[in-house]
């Protein structure tokens, strides 16, 4: 296995990091956008991360994995990403809350900054680890992290603002809990020669898999018409078929 570490590398992983930082600040922009607005363009996003996220897993970081470990700890270190994040949710009695909506602003919001900044770390560290083994599935990651980045970082900012906070504050430590997503890439960096990337890419894969399957699928599956419904699955379909794309040209 080739591990790409040089300064190249690093200087990528920092500036994917902060890019991916910078979407935390996005929830800033729904000051402009009506609430009917903002669920007209949320659901599309939900389906489109939902997509890209099983697709990041499916064709990018598992077929990593394979090549570098036998079958039967591929499947556990896809089984320990994917229960670990079950768990961590259940710890901290809170759900991924995509949509604005009052039922979602029952979990103490210093909870909400806390699981998003474990996510955002481990994300850093997957995504990193798997640039590091291979740089065109490393920039697939990051992309369907991004994708999944939008609708979250707008629903952690509505929780944040109405649970007390206000605008700017929400904003501020939203960024702050960003900041673990560019650690956790550097981390991957620095400790490239000892950490086995490969099972952190698996386990960052899992990670991937219970996103997309627990938290935005359920999601866009509740749809109360056929127009509606078509219009998620076409998305989901959208960022599957781009993940897949992406494979293709690194062959």
């Amino acid at each position: 296995m080739v591990v790409v570490a040089g300064l190249r590398a690093l200087l990528t992983i920092a500036a994917g990091g902060l890019l991916m930082t910078l979407f935390t600040l996005v929830g800033g922009l729904t000051v402009f956008l009506s609430s009917r607005r903002q669920q007209q363009l949320l659901l599309p996003l939900i389906a489109l991360a939902a997509g890209s996220l099983l697709g990041g897993a499916l064709f990018h970081m598992l077929p990593q994995g394979i090549a570098a470990l036998p079958p039967h700890r591929v499947g556990g270190y896809l089984a320990a990403g994917f229960t670990v994040f079950l768990g961590l949710e259940q710890m901290l009695r809170w759900h991924h809350g995509h949509r604005q909506q009052a039922s979602a602003v029952q979990p103490v919001a210093l909870l909400v900054l806390l699981g998003d900044a474990l996510h955002n770390f481990v994300g850093g560290l997957g995504i990193a680890s798997t640039y590091l083994i291979n740089p065109a599935a490393g920039v697939a990651a990051w992309l369907a992290a991004a994708a999944h980045e939008l609708p979250q970082e707008l629903g952690d900012y509505g929780v944040l603002v109405h649970s007390g906070w206000r605008p700017a504050q929400a904003l501020r430590w939203n960024f702050i809990a960003g900041l673990s997503f560019p650690i956790g890439g550097l981390l991957a960096w620095l400790l490239a020669g000892s950490l086995p990337l490969p099972a952190l890419v698996l386990f960052a894969a899992g990670n991937f898999l219970y996103i997309a399957a627990s938290d935005l699928v359920p999601e866009i599956k509740t749809q109360a018409t056929a127009s509606q419904s078509a219009q998620t699955l076409g998305w989901f379909a959208a960022g599957l078929l781009l993940l897949w794309l992406l494979a293709v040209a690194e062959l």
